[in-house]
């Protein structure tokens, strides 16, 4: 089981990002997460109990303020330790037609196995998977919205469909950055 933690808590909310996705974005960074990556850019995000506490209703009315947002990120921390609690908000962005990536820990592969299905309707929602855990000795910052190697810009609808991995090749998943 990945999702095992009730109740949304958020560790931070990136209003206007650039860089978790393509387009304007609004990435909401979910507090807890058990991976302990070394050198993860949000340690603080780690304990399952910081952050704080809010629900759907609070963060749609936060996407629903800014009418120039192209895409919502679900960060961490790790999202799908909280995928049953944060599974309305992402039925909220479907149904506002706008379209949602999440960033994991987990690889698809794992994601599968565990059966989960909390976490498997959440990834239903979803356009876009990041999955897999950051590799400081395989980080680069000539990827496109990942921060190492190892991890993959998956469709996640895709992926879902066919039980294994598939590549998101929308072009603007694709973007080079200039570094």
């Amino acid at each position: 089981m990945i999702s095992t933690e009730k109740g949304i808590r958020i560790a931070g909310i990136a209003n206007d990002s650039i860089v978790d996705g393509p387009g304007l974005r609004i990435t909401f960074f979910f507090q807890g997460c058990r991976h302990g990556c070394e050198g993860c850019h949000n340690p603080e995000s780690w304990p399952l109990a910081g952050g704080e506490e809010t629900d759907a209703a609070a963060l749609l009315a936060k996407i629903d303020a800014n009418p120039l947002l192209q895409g919502v990120t679900f960060s961490g921390g790790e999202p799908l330790l909280r995928a049953g609690a944060l599974l309305p908000l992402a039925e909220g962005i479907l149904a506002r037609g706008l379209p949602l990536a999440i960033y994991t820990g987990y690889t698809f592969e794992e994601i599968l196995a565990s059966g989960d299905r909390e976490a498997l309707a959440l990834l239903a929602c979803a356009d876009t998977l990041i999955d897999g855990p950051f590799v400081l000795a395989q980080k680069s910052l000539t990827l496109s919205f990942r921060g190492s190697h190892n991890q993959r810009i998956l469709d996640t609808k895709a992926s879902l469909k066919a039980a294994a991995a598939v590549p998101q090749t929308a072009p603007e998943w694709n973007y080079r950055p200039l570094v």
